[in-house]
Order: C-alpha cells, then structure tokens, then sequence
C-alpha cells in the first residue's frame, strides 16, 4: 500500500514479475484485499494473471502514510502492510520484503521486527550509483545521519559483501568518502574509520573524493547517512538537468535540432544508466532477513526489480554472509573495544 501511486504501480509490477520468473518464486502483495483485487480485476491485470497461482493477498487493513512519523506509526498501526509483511518474513512465511512506501517506517519496522544482525550497531541502506565503468554501492544512503567510526567501518564490510555476492566482484575496493586523499584528510569520525580500514582484509583503497565517485575506480563508497543521501539526491537530479540542457539546445535553431535528433539514441543509452527503475530499489544491510526499500514514485518496472533484488538477496544469503564476516572482522584489534550502538 505504499508509494505514490498505491496499489496501482505495485500490483502491475508484482505481475510482471511473477510472469518474467516462471515460476521461480511467488509474491504475496500485502494490503487492503478490496483495493489489491479491485486492481488484479482490471482487464489488462485480469487477463495476465488467470490461472497464475504465484500471486496471492495477506490483507492488512491499515496504511502508514508518507508524512506519518515512523515510530509513532509503528505504535499505532500494527496492521499496517508494513508490519504485517515483515512480520510474515519473522515467521518465515515469505524470505523476503520489498516496499515503496514510508522510508522511515519500513527502516524502523525492519530492525525491530526482524532484528539486527549480531554485532551490527546499525543497519545501513546502500544505493547503487551509475560510473564511468560500472555502479559502485553509496553506504550509508540516508539510514544513519550521525555516526561512529565502528558504523562506518561496518558499513565497508556489509557493502563489500552485497557488492561481492549481488554483483560477482571477488575482492571488491572500499573507499572512505573524504576532503582529500591524504591519510590526514577528514574529520575525527572519518580518520579513525580510517584506521580501522587499514587494519581490515577489506581491499581498502584509502580516502576518496567527491569527484572520483563517478570515475569507477571503486566498488564501494563508505559515508554516514547524511552525505550519503544528499550525495544520492544530487546524483538523481542530474537525469533531468540533462534533460532540460538537451531540450534548450534543441529548440535554439533548426541545425541544432537536427543534432539533436541525431543524438537522441545515445543520449536515450546514457539516461538508461542513470535511471533508478533499472535497480528498483535500496537494500537495507545488516538485519536478520532481507528489505528493500523502494523510491516513493517507483514505477511498476521499479517494483519488478525491486523484487529480483529481493530474490537474489535470498538466494545469495547475503544476510548469512553479513553475520558470518562481522563476526570474523570484531577481532580486529581495538574494535571490540568500540561500541556497536
């Protein structure tokens, strides 16, 4: 039920999806049952999914909205499809979660109800963001605004594993966003991050920059939250700047507009790498289960992949492998003496 354009978006994605697997997994669609079927009925859904047993409904019959406050729904409305969904994965009814709904609400809802994994102070969103060569995973993406230098360094391992089993990248390079650099770059938070990297078997490359986040010359990007998201919403807004600067030079003479039209495959190529719906959406590392959290306008193309995602997480037992190495890099030295909070 989450999402600007719930349950439309979400019912015709959650279609494509069961159709493209071919039976290599299902999908329970979480929600009001009336207004589920009352889309399923649409004669474009109706006809795709007749005699389709991969689909099925859980009805919840209430719905956190987008400017509810996080915790304060999750007290209020335990029948949320938010709760009911994740709570249905904690009872190992389904293995996995994907919802485009309240950010806050299914970050909270997934830590309490499916837990941390064990020696992970706070779980971290990460986002896959376009290079020069290929995407390298943004951690943390706006889950944690303020952190320690043990959040950071546990968002390097938990990145470094996504990226190598979702992305078949044996020894991914970690990099730490900083100023510069030089080891002597960066605030307090970042040079004792720092330290730690160097202690790790992490293939840690040193302090990056702003501007070598686009190059491809890492896999993983480590930052708190707050640089994290704001890196995240720059970088989703430079699609349509394109965009805007192709339509204005377009329109200034015929000759441009025939240049225009010429470019106007290649151009369409580029945008198709910077599009977020070829992702679906964000994984939520570090707790006991998989979550993938979806942009607020996802399209149904965005709910289908967001569900691959989920698939592949489950079936890479990325969660597994998460637990398995925190607890092999917490005998680096001094860091069990850092607190995990």
């Amino acid at each position: 039920m989450g999402g600007d354009f719930a349950p439309a978006n979400v019912v015709a994605g959650a279609i494509e999806a069961v159709l493209e697997s071919h039976g290599r997994f299902s999908v329970v669609l979480v929600g009001q049952k009336e207004r589920i079927e009352e889309e399923m009925q649409k004669p474009s859904n109706k006809t795709l999914i007749a005699g389709n047993e991969s689909l099925s409904i859980a009805n919840s019959s209430q719905i956190i909205e987008m400017d509810d406050s996080p915790t304060a729904a999750l007290k209020t409305k335990r029948d949320s499809s938010i709760a009911i969904g994740l709570t249905m994965q904690k009872e190992q009814k389904v293995d996995g979660f994907v919802s485009a709904g309240n950010t806050g609400a299914v970050l909270s809802a997934s830590t309490l109800i499916l837990g941390r994994v064990t020696g992970v102070g706070r779980p971290t969103i990460g986002a896959l963001v376009p290079t020069a060569k290929q995407p390298c995973l943004l951690v943390d993406a706006g889950a944690n605004v303020d952190c320690r230098a043990r959040h950071l360094f546990d968002f390097g391992v938990m990145g470094s594993i996504y990226v190598g089993a979702m992305l078949g990248r044996s020894t991914p390079r970690v990099g730490l966003l900083s100023i510069g650099e030089e080891d002597s770059k960066g605030n307090e938070v970042t040079l004792e991050a720092l330290a730690l990297f160097k202690k790790s078997k992490l293939n840690f490359i040193g302090n990056v920059e702003g501007r070598d986040v686009l190059k491809g010359d890492v896999d993983v990007i480590v930052c708190d939250g707050f640089v994290g998201n704001i890196l995240l919403k720059f970088g989703e807004s430079i699609p349509e700047f394109f965009k805007a600067k192709f339509k204005g030079f377009a329109e200034q003479s015929l000759l441009n507009r025939i240049t225009a039209l010429i470019a106007r495959k290649g151009l369409r190529s580029v945008m198709k790498t910077l599009d977020y719906q070829e992702h679906g959406g964000v994984p939520l590392l570090g707790v006991n289960g998989v979550s993938i959290i979806g942009h607020g306008r996802s399209t149904p193309k965005a709910i289908k992949n967001m569900i691959y995602r989920a698939e592949e997480m489950v079936r890479q037992q990325v969660s597994t492998l998460i637990q398995n190495t925190i607890i092999e890099y917490s005998r680096i030295p001094g860091l069990q003496e850092m607190s995990v909070r």
